[in-house]
């Protein structure tokens, strides 16, 4: 994963070049879901790819990422009606232990 105005290879320091497009759902409050389009560029070194990442998604994650740090930092719970059922009380729970383990946006 790279910033929108990084032009190298974070593997190889490779010129990256725009490669594809690809689809990602991303999930937010009261259950609403939404389809993003990532933009991927290529290595014309190492040939590895990278998606260009917004700021509001976290890698690996489909829920944005205001939702996953306020979960972390306790100002969303499940006892909020906004967030009620979604996400439900496991995935906020795994957010939490993983918490140190998070990237936060680039």
């Amino acid at each position: 994963m790279v910033k929108s105005n990084d032009t190298l290879c974070p593997i190889c320091g490779g010129v990256l070049r725009r490669y594809d497009q690809v689809h990602r759902i991303v999930r937010s409050a009261n259950r609403a879901t939404k389809y993003t389009i990532l933009e991927r560029r290529q290595c014309r070194k190492c040939l590895s790819t990278h998606r260009v990442i917004p700021n509001y998604i976290l890698p690996y994650k489909q829920y944005e990422a205001g939702i996953i740090l306020g979960v972390i930092s306790g100002a969303i719970s499940s006892d909020d009606i906004e967030y009620e059922d979604y996400p439900c009380e496991m995935t906020m729970m795994r957010w939490r232990l993983s918490a140190p383990n998070l990237q936060a946006p680039l």
